[in-house]
């Protein structure tokens, strides 16, 4: 299906491109590791998640992996044969006649550095497939938003000192992002560092569902080793003090002349108090500390929330004043990720014995109250769909990390990968119209609240592998088939999406 074929049309009276800044970003975003795949071609090193889909497929819901992804690396260069969009980048050609302006994507970390370090030299394949695809972005007005790291460290520095589990790391990873500045800053205007350290730090050290699998045994799940009481906490540290280094060798080496941004990507939930006890809402509070404050807290004050320094202590790692100076205000803006909400409530555990980030926060982080979700579930466990939270949230920090400038740089849905329906019924997606309608909406209500908000990326351009989820479940406003060549179809929501942007809607 080509996009010069016909639009459907949806129609929303209350939700306007004009309604948002002239310059307001609206993209799509992505990841390396579950798009890219040429998992082992043209020098590329391997990744932990490499490693961890192959060592442990029994870890992913299908048993799948991203060895070729939705296969953009090769798709780089298919043409779509049409004089409807005069590019050769199929992807790229997508978002622009969607009348997107910007991509997140991120590098993969070992397609540039193969070992993870200087010492293993630069892959030059690597260096000009990003800068390929970098320009062609630019030629076709669509802002590259850069990741440096979405999760997919090299394995060589795995192997070699335990990545993120040790110090060693924010020397590595702060040569890595000067070799992306170098070769690609000039043409990238908005950096960041690192996507989600929250998630890498308790998916991959406190509960093992993400690469590379470690937690401890007492939390009576199926992890390669470790400990949920203390690794979460170094990872997290390490991240930001990488995140630093990086910020601080652009700023001192290239920013003045490359005029770009650097910033860093959180998640959170917002999180609701479960009833209006002063229990339940200090628990909320305590909530938000543990997943948004983690970061934000040493990223606008030096020093972690005092509600974790209290509850977690000497295992949680202390910032020396030198980094703690150079942590606080390493960013030019902050990108926040958000999906969905949960209610919390006061959990306390009399005699606490088994030390674990799980339960250190003592809240307990439900999606019912008296048997009522909060919202519609969407087709993963986690993911219950309620709008407001994005309002709430992006006011919320506004008010408690002085305003900072914010992308939404993730908000999306996912359904379930039905394969028996035929192709016509699997673009049918208006639940999505809808869901990204409605988080518009309050985005735009906290705009006009003095939030600071210049941008929103979809989840996810393309339908692609998610992780412990694998091809189970898709997330894209374009429909991948993944059994005919991982051809690209437009599902109704990016018909929606061309529609509202070039204001037909």
């Amino acid at each position: 299906m080509l996009y010069c074929e016909g639009l459907h049309q949806h129609r929303s009276a209350t939700l306007q491109r004009s309604s948002f800044p002239e310059d307001f970003a609206f993209g799509t975003a992505s990841s390396a590791y579950q798009y890219e795949g040429a998992a082992r071609e043209y020098g590329k090193g391997p990744s932990i998640w490499d490693t961890f889909t192959h060592r442990y497929p029994e870890k992913i819901a299908d048993r799948s992996n991203g060895d070729v992804a939705v296969d953009s690396y090769h798709h780089y260069n298919v043409s779509l044969h049409t004089t409807c969009i005069p590019t050769l980048n199929e992807d790229v050609a997508i978002m622009k006649e969607m009348g997107l302006n910007a991509y997140r994507f991120s590098i993969s970390w070992p397609r540039i550095l193969p070992n993870g370090s200087l010492s293993g030299g630069v892959n030059k394949k690597g260096i000009k497939y990003y800068n390929n695809l970098i320009k062609e972005l630019v030629s076709n007005g669509l802002q590259p938003f850069v990741t440096l790291f979405h999760w997919d460290s090299p394995q060589g520095l795995e192997d070699q000192y335990g990545s993120f589990l040790s110090h060693r790391i924010v020397d590595d990873f702060r040569d890595y992002a000067e070799v992306c500045f170098r070769e690609f800053g000039d043409n990238v205007k908005h950096w960041i560092t690192f996507n989600e350290p929250w998630s890498l730090s308790v998916g991959g050290y406190a509960v093992g569902i993400l690469a590379p699998g470690r937690c401890s045994h007492s939390e009576g799940l199926n992890c390669t080793g470790g400990d949920s009481g203390r690794e979460p906490y170094i990872v997290a540290h390490n991240q930001l003090l990488a995140h630093a280094a990086a910020v601080a060798v652009y700023r001192e080496k290239y920013q003045a002349f490359q005029k770009g941004k650097i910033a860093i990507t959180l998640v959170t939930n917002w999180f609701i108090p479960y009833s209006d006890s002063k229990h339940d809402k200090d628990s909320a509070k305590r909530a938000l500390d543990f997943m948004l404050g983690w970061f934000m807290d040493p990223l606008t004050k030096g020093e972690y929330p005092i509600t974790m320094q209290t509850m977690v202590g000497d295992r949680l790692p202390k910032f020396t004043k030198q980094q703690s100076k150079m942590v606080k205000g390493s960013f030019d803006f902050i990108g926040l990720n958000y999906y969905t909400s949960r209610f919390a409530r006061d959990f306390s555990i009399p005699n606490r014995v088994h030390e674990s980030y799980n339960t250190d926060s003592l809240t307990n982080q439900t999606v019912e109250r008296n048997g009522k979700p909060i919202g519609p579930k969407a087709a993963s466990n986690w993911l219950y769909i309620y709008p407001k939270g994005i309002r709430d949230l992006l006011v919320y920090t506004k008010r408690t990390y002085n305003n900072p400038t914010i992308y939404i740089t993730e908000n999306g849905v996912d359904e379930i990968n039905n394969g028996t329906l035929p192709l016509k019924e699997a673009l049918e997606d208006n639940f999505r119209i809808k869901f990204h309608q409605q988080h518009l909406l309050y985005v735009q209500r906290a705009i006009r609240e003095k939030v600071d908000v210049r941008g929103y990326f979809a989840w996810s351009l393309l339908d692609n592998f998610e992780w412990m989820d694998g091809y189970t479940v898709r997330f894209g406003i374009n429909y991948v088939d993944y059994k005919d060549g991982r051809k690209r179809y437009p599902k109704s929501s990016s018909l929606w999406f061309r529609s509202f942007l070039k204001g037909q809607s």
